[in-house]
Formats: C-alpha cells, structure tokens, sequence
C-alpha cells in the first residue's frame, strides 16, 4: 500500500555550492543561505514570492538571532507577511522533512505551492561556556565599578575562559553518549569493514564527485554566493571535491574517533559544511501546465538503536519496500547519505543478509542486494559535504536531475540521522 498522500510535484529546485565549514562560506551565516536558496528557486521556477503559500526549512544548529529561521529567510526574501513559515528539525533527515512537512501542508489545501529546504551553518554554531562562567559573566554585566573589580578578585579563574563548542555537544548523542564519530566505528567493528574499503569507497565519492562538475552536472543545480554576502569572492562550486586525491594520502591520514584501533578518519568522513538548498513543490493535480522534475510517490521513517545510528537507511528502506510492495531492484538509482563511508558499507551489508532480516527487522529475507553501480552516480557527501539541515533536500534535487540525465524512472533517497532514525524516500523523474 503506497502513501495516502496525493503525488507531490517537485517543480524544481537549487542548492548553494556546499563549502566546508570555517573556510569559503564561514561569514554567511544560516539565515542568508537559505535566502539564496529560496530565491534561487523562486527564480528558477519563473515565480513571484507572492506565489509561495508557505516555506519550511529544516534546520539542525538553531541561529541564536532567527530561531524560527524559515520565517526569517521567507520574509528576507520578499515572500508576503500573510504567508506562513516554519522550520522542522529531524537532524541529518531535516532537510527531508522539510519536504514530507510541505507534503502534509499542501495534502490539508493549506497552500497550493509550498518551498521547502534546508540550510545550515556549521562555522556558525556557537562556543558555550558553562552555568558557573555563565553566573560569572552575568554578575559582571550587572554590577558597577567597584564591585567588579571585587567580582575579578574572588572569582575569576582560568576554568572560566574554556567553552565548549556547541557543535561538538550537537554531534554527541546524549542517550548514548557516543558521538558521530564513534557510532560508524561501531558498525566498523559490528560488520568487519576495514580502513582499505572505507577509504576507496571515499575515494570513488570523491572521483564521482569530480567527474560531476566537470562534466558540468551540477552547474544548474548550484546558485553562486556573491561576494557581498561572502565578504570576499564569490562562490560558486562545491570546496569539498579534491581532483587531486588518491589512496596513498588517504592512507596516511590518522583515525580521529578511535585512535588506537580505528578506522574512520577524516578522509572517509563527510567534512562540516555549509550550504543550503530548496525545492518548490505543488500537488501534481495542481501543476496547472508547469512541467515538473518529478514526483515524490511515498516515504517512511524508522528508528533505531542510537549506537548502530548509521543503520538508519536500512530500516527505513525496509519499510518503505513493505509499504510500496517494490524491491531495492526496482529502482535504478539510490542516494544513501554518506555520514561516513563505514556506515554507508553497513548498510549494504545488512540490506543483504538474511539473518539481519531476520534478527532485526523481522522479515524472512534480505532487504536486497546495493548495486553499487547506481549508488550515489554523482558523489556523496564525503566529496560533497553534508550540511546537516539541507542534505536531506540535497538528495532528492540530485537524485531526480540524476534520473532526468541518465532517461531513468525511479529512484530511491535515504539518510541515517543523529539518534537512531532514518529516513526514506521514493521519487520519480517526469520524462
């Protein structure tokens, strides 16, 4: 049984270039991210913001000074006042969510043209000091001369100038007190995946990723920052694909999670990154003569144990396959989030044994066999990078302009997410 939903229309879409965090991209904070976003899209559909009934945007770190940030980038760039706005937070999935969100919103004929997206600063989640730094500083602001200088004598100590980074806490799940990082070494462990693997699956992302932009792949997909928002030059690719990479310097780069007998490193990691991206959907009822990219048929979200959180997809998926009656053959393209590449080998592994079905997800085979052939064409997200709050909707643009290229039908979107989720999603190319 497929969704109860109508079929969703994705009239088209466009993300910023995705640069990696504290460099290209650090002074653009969250907020005018998504604003490129949005009014690329705007303008790439042949719009007007007074069309736009309402935005999401999915986003993970929080902007201190725009805590409802889809309100402020739908009003920053022109979408009317009377227009509602509402940002969703699923971690990694949040730019997915943005999506399913705006499914419901237009299924309830609250609004007949919705934007959804995602963005995320990673230079711009803030330090944070702690309760006694804190109750420091406030007494500071609060008090007079005399008194401060009292303030300084009895209480100031060097412990109180060590904050901590609030992105480092974000990617720590506080159930099991593993951090991103640590988890893909889990299943490294749980399902023998060694450093050699990991770092030539990196490697293929990276040379896909390449090959992409070189052949001119991404070009209409990415809409430059312009330097008066960068503050220096503006940007127009991706920072993270490296033409030059290969497996001897990944080899030489050191484990970071488990530096004694790990395997994930930088190189076979997704980098921090920045960047935003946004689609416009309608009902397909309701595309009145505009042409499509395609049609979003169905999704499915799933949890599970927050240690083993990069086996996401693969509950997700298996739910999905049960709720669509399709198998994993049935689609000619798949985009599995690459958080790491130990965690996207994972997934592989236990899509195809029969007794992880059986053990963990109830069923009496195999998910499927990952054909890795049709597994993310154009790179993953260790090439590309992963802005946590708009990967989500990054996956769905690639995947459908991927179908569009290559003359295929169907495709099939999927992320772990922070927690023990994951989420998945069928689309479809419009010939």
């Amino acid at each position: 049984m497929t969704s109860k939903l109508p079929a969703l229309a994705v009239v088209t879409g466009v993300r910023t270039p995705f640069a990696k965090a504290f460099g290209a991209l650090a002074d653009v904070p969250a907020d005018v991210l998504g604003r490129v976003a949005l009014e690329g899209v705007i303008g790439r559909a042949g719009l007007r913001p007074g069309d736009v009934g309402e935005v999401v945007f999915g986003n993970v770190a929080g902007q201190a000074d725009a805590s409802n940030i889809a309100r402020v980038i739908a009003l920053r760039a022109g979408v009317p006042h009377d227009r509602p706005a509402h940002t969703v937070n699923r971690n990694c999935a949040s730019g997915m969510e943005s999506i399913i969100s705006a499914w419901h919103v237009l299924a309830e004929g609250r609004a007949d043209l919705v934007v959804a997206g995602g963005t995320e600063s990673m230079s711009d989640v803030p330090l944070l000091y702690n309760r006694r730094a804190r109750g420091f500083f406030l007494a500071m602001r609060r008090a007079g001369f005399w008194k401060r200088i009292g303030l300084l004598a009895s209480r100031l100590r060097p412990s109180l100038f060590k904050p901590v980074s609030a992105l480092e806490l974000g990617l720590t799940d506080p159930t099991c007190r593993l951090n991103m990082g640590q988890t893909a070494e889990v299943l490294a462990k749980e399902f023998g995946i060694g450093r050699d693997e990991q770092d030539r699956f990196a490697l293929e992302s990276n040379q896909k990723a390449v090959e992409a932009w070189k052949r001119g792949y991404f070009d209409e997909e990415v809409v430059p920052v312009a330097e008066e928002l960068t503050g220096d030059s503006a940007v127009a690719r991706d920072t993270g694909p490296r033409p030059g990479q290969n497996l001897e310097a990944l080899a030489k780069l050191p484990a970071i999670f488990d530096r004694a007998a790990g395997t994930v490193t930088p190189g076979n990691s997704c980098p921090l990154t920045d960047g935003a991206a946004s689609l416009v959907l309608t009902p397909v009822t309701k595309l009145a003569g505009r042409t499509a990219l395609g049609v979003v048929r169905d999704y499915a979200v799933a949890g599970c144990d927050p240690r083993r959180m990069g086996l996401g997809p693969v509950f997700a998926i298996h739910k999905l396959l049960n709720k669509s009656g399709l198998k994993l053959a049935d689609f000619d393209l798949v985009e599995i989030n690459e958080a790491f590449a130990v965690q996207v080998l994972a997934c592989a592994k236990a899509m195809s044994s029969d007794d992880f079905a059986r053990r963990e997800l109830g069923a009496d085979k195999a998910v499927g066999e990952l054909d890795f052939a049709r597994l993310n064409v154009n790179g993953g997200a260790i090439a590309i990078g992963h802005p946590v709050g708009a990967s989500g909707t990054r996956l769905v643009l690639t995947l459908l302009r991927a179908l569009r290229e290559r003359g295929l039908r169907r495709g099939l979107a999927a992320l772990c997410v922070g927690g023990g989720q994951g989420v998945a999603v069928w689309v479809e190319a419009t010939p």
